[in-house]
């Protein structure tokens, strides 16, 4: 099911983890933030959203870090109920996407109810003080990818590095739902 997050609540502060990552690490918010901001990503390896645009993602994420950006990638979706979004296959999606930053998974699900977390990709952007400035999404693709799409997500993320303040104009990302456990 297609779902949309609310928009920016501009200033709220970014809530830490301890979340292990594909690469067998466990970080925090610390060890991901930029000295210029923080890009999280709520994203899988299932959902067509995601999939249409792992590839300029992973291409953004590489402009964003030479513009002092951090970024990580969340996985919050129900492996059980979801296979495809195992621990595994998120190694697989990675190197088949060709992603460069941290990919962790959250296992309880409790970072991306932090975090308000909604659909897949859901993107969240800090300034260097962990402050939201940008809850829009990459670009105008959705299960497409759109050739030539103006970059909203780095030309947000390029802004608040060298403002700390992101756009007040954004169109909200669309995904699939987050995948959340049976109660």
């Amino acid at each position: 099911m297609a779902e949309s997050p609310p928009i920016c609540d501009f200033g709220w502060k970014a809530v830490d983890f301890s979340l292990q990552g594909i690469d067998g690490r466990t970080y925090s918010l610390a060890d991901l933030a930029g000295p210029k901001g923080t890009l999280i990503v709520f994203m899988c390896n299932h959902c067509p959203y995601v999939r249409s645009i792992a590839g300029r993602l992973a291409e953004e994420a590489r402009a964003l870090a030479e513009l002092g950006i951090g970024v990580a990638g969340i996985n919050a979706n129900d492996p059980t109920a979801y296979p495809e979004d195992s621990f595994e296959n998120m190694k697989a999606f990675a190197r088949d996407h060709g992603l460069g930053f941290p990919y962790l998974v959250d296992p309880t699900q409790e970072t991306a109810r932090a975090y308000g977390a909604v659909c897949t990709p859901d993107f969240f952007g800090f300034n260097k003080d962990l402050e939201l400035q940008y809850r829009g999404r990459l670009d105008e693709s959705r299960t497409t990818l759109v050739p030539g799409a103006r970059r909203e997500l780095y030309e947000a993320m390029k802004q608040v590095a060298g403002t700390g303040k992101g756009p007040d104009d954004q169109i909200a990302s669309m995904g699939c739902s987050i995948k959340w456990k049976a109660a």
